[in-house]
């Protein structure tokens, strides 16, 4: 906030010195010389008016009112020998200064204040013409003046519009990155916490039935549990850590640092914190993959392993890996018989998700051999093949 108003002060002096020089500007213009031709001074009364540049990208309506006030005095005040002297009238085409002020303040302004300022450019220009202007002239610089009034108001017009409708398309880009954050946020917990709490909820119901019986498979889930714990903790720690960052260069991750590399420690542990034998198939040669297909893929994998560890009622499971030229192919296929599998919930609309966002296919559904399949397809970009 201090940097944003160090900034505007020096703009802000600049805007009043320049309309501080204005009437100066003019001045000299006007009474620099009296053998320079009156429509040189006419054209350097309108140049004066860059003076207030400052002044009217921050309120342009007073900058219009200045502009008017300065440009009728000109024309008053301009040397001259009687009140249909010609100097007077050629002074009156400084109004054009007065004009790009309107466009400006048309252009950036409500309602309100433009038709303000149009009403005083109607009023300030008619005044002058009708005194400065000689009766046979009248028709002709009216008409002029209004032509260039109007074109001043159209130019400000379609400029507002595409100013408004840049902020639009601004605020809708806004929003779907907000909403898009919001959903990857969404996957990465649920994708992080369900794989975990599906582990503990089997852990924790077979320690409670052997405790008695038999302690030591009670502290073997015991520990199961304290582990899977303290892994997802690292995992949730590591992700409010990357959405509380301050400052762009900070080191946090955006994302827990996971990937198909990790995918040996899943399945084991898989298999020995629930029971369920998870086999591992590759094809093609396995290379490293983008961060985003990286973690996209190991997700998968990991959702569809926790549905089979809640819902499908089986021990074995097979997940395949296939590295083609232009695209990596997941399957995760198992054998159970739970009706609950092929209900879609938010696992596979993550899922889904996950690969759209990557242009890939993603179809999750029963075998007709029985149990459930989820297959996935993700094009790989140039560098990565």
């Amino acid at each position: 906030m201090n940097g944003v108003k160090a900034r505007s002060r020096p703009r802000r002096v600049i805007a009043w010195s320049g309309l501080a020089l204005y009437p100066l500007a003019g001045a000299l213009c006007l009474f620099g010389s009296s053998e320079v031709l009156p429509s040189v001074r006419a054209v350097g009364v309108a140049l004066s008016a860059v003076l207030l540049v400052g002044v009217a990208a921050r309120t342009p309506l007073f900058a219009l009112v200045v502009v008017l006030l300065g440009t009728v005095f000109a024309i008053a005040l301009q040397p001259s020998h009687g009140p249909w002297d010609d100097s007077r009238q050629v002074t009156a085409v400084a109004f054009v200064s007065a004009d790009v002020v309107l466009a400006r303040l048309v252009a950036t302004r409500s309602s309100p204040q433009w038709i303000t300022g149009i009403a005083l450019s109607v009023v300030a220009q008619a005044a002058a013409i009708l005194f400065y202007v000689q009766p046979h002239n009248l028709i002709g610089f009216g008409v002029v003046a209004l032509l260039v009034l109007l074109v001043a108001c159209m130019v400000g017009l379609l400029a507002g519009e595409r100013r408004r409708h840049a902020a639009a398309l601004h605020d809708q880009a806004v929003a779907e990155a907000v909403t898009a954050e919001r959903l990857r946020i969404a996957r990465e917990l649920h994708d992080l916490v369900s794989h975990s709490m599906g582990v503990i909820a089997i852990q924790s119901g077979v320690a409670s039935r052997v405790i008695e019986t038999r302690p030591k498979e009670a502290r073997d889930a015991l520990r199961a549990i304290e582990t899977t714990s303290r892994e997802t903790l690292q995992g949730l720690r590591r992700t409010l850590v990357a959405l509380r960052r301050a400052e762009p260069d900070e080191t946090a991750p955006l994302a827990p640092a996971t990937g198909l590399a990790d995918l040996d420690r899943l399945t084991v542990s898989t298999a020995r914190d629930t029971g369920v034998h998870v086999e591992v198939v590759h094809q093609g040669t396995p290379r490293p993959l983008p961060a985003d297909i990286d973690l996209a893929a190991y997700r998968i994998v990991q959702e569809s392993l926790t549905n089979v560890v809640r819902h499908a009622g089986t021990d074995t499971c097979r997940v395949l890996l296939s590295y083609a030229d232009d695209a990596l192919d997941l399957e995760i296929a198992d054998a159970g018989t739970a009706a609950s599998a092929t209900v879609p919930g938010m696992g596979i609309t993550g899922m889904g998700e996950r690969v759209s966002l990557l242009h890939g296919e993603f179809s999750a559904g029963p075998r007709p051999e029985g149990g459930f399949r989820v297959a996935a397809r993700i094009p790989l970009p140039e560098a990565a093949r």
